[in-house]
């Protein structure tokens, strides 16, 4: 009979050492650590479109873009992560004074895949709603023309609302802009376009 081993638990302060030097980002879950799985091309792409359009869309005003090389601490979870995308209002709230784990995002965006958009959807949308400053979730697939979004409205209810079709526009409501859904999936090629591809080939 094999006998499962438990994981080995990790201080904060061990996983920031070792995430300073890692090869792979991973995330910290209350004293475990969880290597994050690579990302494909057409995650890569979107969180280059929204990135650049959005980035934008903010010039002049308090609004902050930042993109999945920045941790995100969740206090009452104890969890470090690194979302896709990440919008601050005025300035960086930094954990114990540090330059590299935030706060306080009003905006987090996340880019699904089939391996993560169960746990995205729920226990990390969970995880999320801690956040004070919080006021906006957007979930992007990366095989179809799909977001979803929640909204936090001010008696603390999450609206949900739904985009699908190449011609839809995000209202990214939070900060006020708009996205439509083409710059969104700028250069990305579904799995039944590459499907097609290769037959014709």
């Amino acid at each position: 009979m094999l006998v499962q081993s438990k994981p080995k638990i990790y201080t904060l302060d061990e996983y920031r050492e070792l995430e300073e030097t890692a090869e792979f980002r991973n995330e910290y879950r209350d004293g475990e650590i969880v290597q994050m799985s690579g990302g494909s091309i057409n995650h890569s792409r979107i969180i280059r479109n929204l990135s650049r359009v959005l980035g934008n869309l903010f010039e002049g005003q308090p609004y902050e873009l930042f993109h999945n090389d920045l941790r995100l601490w969740i206090p009452r979870y104890r969890r470090g992560t690194y979302p896709d995308v990440m919008v601050i209002e005025g300035e960086p709230v930094f954990n114990e004074g540090r330059s590299d784990e935030i706060l306080n995002p009003m905006l987090i965006v996340e880019v699904l895949s089939k391996s993560t958009k169960d746990f995205d959807k729920e226990d990390k949308f969970r995880f999320y709603r801690s956040i004070p400053e919080l006021r906006e979730y957007v979930l992007v697939s990366q095989y179809e023309f799909l977001v979803e979004q929640y909204i936090k409205t001010d008696s603390n209810e999450w609206l949900f609302r739904e985009y699908e079709g190449e011609t839809a526009t995000v209202s990214f409501a939070s900060v006020g802009v708009q996205m439509s859904m083409s710059d969104i999936y700028v250069k990305v090629v579904f799995e039944t376009q590459e499907t097609e591809v290769q037959e014709e080939n």
